[in-house]
């Protein structure tokens, strides 16, 4: 039976349970069964999925975003094999993926150096079965690549997860943080906050193909619990954590639409988004470099390369009218030559939105700033009111780009139909939008509202919503655990 060695669980009952499901694999799981030596000690690593109170999509943009670390969490638990191999094994998400991963680490190796990141990521798309281990072992060439790690060991990796996929609640960021922390402990190597979620972005941009803003990283290891993470992502700056009033409690409702960060309508608006930029730049006389891989260099003094920095009568009075509602992949390219955007390609053969994905983190950065300010005010009725109006403008400003969906529009409206007098003050569809999960901000003591929504939106429907509520710590604040047989 394993035990507890070394740090502590922080009395989170999930952690207890994780250490329990260790204990019992073999016997529930007989194909896993031997998959950890007994006379070897075990890592454990444990990273929330996030609640997006306000921001979102506007992250990759330079916004200010406010952040809840969930209840739900992820489990990594890594030990170290002297066979120079990575076997995965995963409890997490839908029951026909495949559980079992297994590859060499010189896969990522090529004359004795790390191999690039497209050769990595090709590596996982060859076989649709096995993409989800991406999340897991990307782990090791970003730590290969950027921090010069050389793994002179293998590693046996379990991770099971209680955060729901495709909800809009960024189960990809708990694994790969779960995962990167649980390596960094198994292998020693010492990684900062900060820098262990931007290490996680780039396992999700450059290995898995998704093209993320950073806030769901920053989230699942810097956010602390009943808390909102206040994030400016220039590129990931902790602004400070701010407390909910009392009175107030924040809610997920999810639609039962599937959400994909890596879909092509988030992708899509992300590419319109810094296409304004880009004729934005040109716009206002900023200097303009080609760079290399269909990418431009800006010299940005004014808004230090990030649309958010913008002020809306600004853009409203110079920029706006200038801006196409669309263009066409391939005529962009051939004007403007590309964007900043290291992530997101242009397709030349597609059409983009232009102008109301570039005015979308004008505004939403704007919305997020007003919202910490009155958060922080001493609570009262017309406080919280317009804390739900501000909510409500970022969900309509979503649909606009065209991320909302049928069912978060009516989960949106049945919130606002309930209204203060029952006690919820406003919704908004969270993260990369396309489906997934709503934010409702509600008094503490409006549960059964809540209740009455999700029943309301099942007879509507046919699906009944899953409700998150509470908290918990992100990875940084849990550390990790180091476990021996007693």
């Amino acid at each position: 039976m394993y035990r507890i060695a070394q740090n502590q669980s922080r009395d989170l009952p999930d952690t207890g349970e994780f250490v329990e499901t260790l204990n019992t694999l073999g016997r529930h799981r007989p194909e896993v069964r031997g998959l950890f030596d007994p006379n070897s000690d075990i890592f454990i690593a444990r990273a929330p999925g996030r609640l997006d109170v306000m921001g979102g999509i506007a992250d990759y943009s330079g916004s200010l975003v406010l952040q809840m670390p969930i209840q739900e969490a992820t489990f990594a638990a890594v030990q170290l094999d002297p066979i120079r191999k990575l076997t995965v094994v995963s409890l997490a998400g839908d029951p026909s993926r495949q559980a079992f991963f297994e590859m060499p680490l010189a896969a990522f190796e090529e004359a004795g150096r790390p191999v690039d990141y497209d050769t990595a990521r090709a590596y996982f798309e060859r076989d649709h079965a096995r993409q989800w281990a991406a999340y897991v072992a990307g782990a090791f060439i970003v730590l290969m690549r950027e921090r010069g790690a050389r793994f002179a060991h293998g590693a046996r990796i379990f991770v099971a997860s209680q955060v729901p996929e495709a909800k809009g609640v960024s189960s990809s960021a708990a694994l790969e943080i779960a995962a990167m922390q649980a390596i960094a402990a198994a292998y020693d190597i010492a990684i900062a906050p900060r820098e262990m979620a931007l290490l996680g972005q780039m396992v999700e941009n450059r290995v898995v193909g998704a093209p993320c803003g950073v806030m769901d990283q920053m989230t699942a290891v810097c956010g602390e619990e009943a808390r909102l993470l206040a994030l400016l992502c220039q590129p990931a700056e902790v602004q400070g954590m701010i407390s909910i009033p009392d009175d107030l409690a924040i809610w997920g409702l999810d639609s039962g639409e599937r959400h994909s960060v890596g879909g092509a309508d988030y992708g899509a608006v992300r590419v319109g988004a810094f296409m304004g930029y880009r004729m934005i730049a040109e716009m206002a006389g900023l200097e303009v470099r080609r760079a290399s891989n269909g990418r431009v260099e800006i010299d940005d003094p004014r808004w230090q390369g990030y649309l958010a920095n913008l002020e809306p009568l600004d853009f409203e009075q110079d920029y706006a009218c200038r801006l196409p509602e669309r263009i066409d992949g391939a005529k962009f390219l051939s004007r403007f030559q590309g964007t900043t955007d290291s992530v997101a390609q242009i397709k030349p053969e597609r059409s983009y939105a232009v102008r109301l994905p570039t005015a979308h983190p004008v505004y939403e950065n704007h919305r997020v700033r007003r919202f910490a300010e009155l958060i922080a005010e001493p609570s009262s009725e017309g406080q919280f009111e317009s804390l739900g109006e501000l909510m409500c403008q970022s969900h309509a400003s979503y649909s606009a780009c065209g991320l909302g969906s049928t069912g978060t529009d009516l989960l949106v409206q049945l919130v606002r139909e309930a209204g203060p007098r029952r006690g919820l003050y406003g919704a908004r569809i969270t993260g990369g939008g396309s489906g997934g999960t709503v934010a409702v901000l509600a008094r503490r003591e409006a549960s059964s509202t809540i209740d009455d929504i999700a029943e309301r939106y099942a007879e509507e429907t046919g699906d009944r919503p899953h409700i998150f509520s509470g908290s918990s710590p992100g990875a940084a604040a849990f550390g990790y655990l180091r476990l021996q047989t007693s």
